[in-house]
């Protein structure tokens, strides 16, 4: 009986915080602990079963709630505790289409930052960003690097505005890495935020090819701003095999697809 009574206080408290999530979008593990009066190891169990049960996506603290798949934006700082193996696999396939001489173009966002990551010590290459996180990682490296003006916006040090679209125009970018918020067979590449989209969509009207890097999160997900048409795309990389229509909707537009495991598998 007692085991009885401790586990239908645990779906009450569950139920409580599936609740709060559902009307305030994220919960920190400090929240819980305070508002349900249970410890952080149970916080975080329920967080899990609530993950594992809801549309609840675990985050560095806490947890953000993912209804209807929408997507949320994240500070950058809680997106790099995400799926972050994951993030390195597709930033290192990436990396393996980058030659010398080529001029690169990295939007922000953690993955494109892993990419950063993995050029430093190579040469012969132009990286062109409005992300000063990456161009911070690329000082003192070798690579030639191109930072658009614009406004920063702090949640993914992206620099946005007309100033940096207007300095894009007088670019050429051979290969073009953006990072996405969703991507979707009808909606295209996505994102949060209205300035990233308007200054991604000029980084893309400048490239000859574009390349959409998102780990398997992100599928079947259409965030609030429009980017580009996956026919806008040259190739897309990720991690897992992608949802069946999503793939045939690259596949009908000739998008090659590099996945991760795939690479990984056939390497070893």
């Amino acid at each position: 009986m007692m085991a009885e009574a401790g586990s239908s206080k645990g779906s009450r408290r569950r139920e409580a915080m599936l609740q709060y999530l559902k009307q305030q979008g994220r919960i920190t593990i400090a929240e819980m602990v305070e508002r349900f009066g249970c410890s952080e190891a149970t916080a975080r169990r329920d967080l899990e079963q609530l993950e594992a049960e809801h549309p609840v996506i675990r985050t560095i603290g806490g947890a953000m709630y993912d209804g209807m798949h929408a997507v949320r934006e994240l500070p950058f700082a809680e997106k790099t505790g995400l799926s972050m193996l994951e993030k390195e696999q597709i930033a290192g396939l990436a990396a393996e289409l980058i030659a010398e001489g080529d001029v690169v173009g990295l939007s922000g966002g953690t993955t494109n930052y892993l990419i950063a990551k993995l050029l430093k010590n190579r040469k012969g290459i132009t990286v062109v960003t409005n992300a000063v996180n990456i161009a911070m990682e690329l000082a003192g490296s070798q690579i030639q690097v191109v930072v658009t003006g614009g406004i920063m916006r702090h949640n993914s040090f992206e620099l946005c505005g007309p100033l940096g679209e207007g300095m894009v125009s007088q670019l050429h970018i051979g290969k073009m890495f953006i990072g996405v918020d969703g991507i979707s067979a009808n909606g295209g590449i996505t994102t949060y935020s209205e300035q990233e989209a308007q200054i991604a969509k000029a980084l893309i009207k400048r490239s000859q090819a574009t390349y959409a890097v998102f780990d398997h999160t992100k599928t079947d997900k259409t965030s609030l701003f429009s980017i580009a048409d996956l026919s806008e795309l040259c190739g897309v990389i990720t991690d897992l095999p992608m949802p069946a229509e999503l793939e045939s909707a690259l596949q009908a537009n000739q998008i090659r697809i590099y996945r991760a495991d795939t690479y990984i598998s056939e390497s070893e």
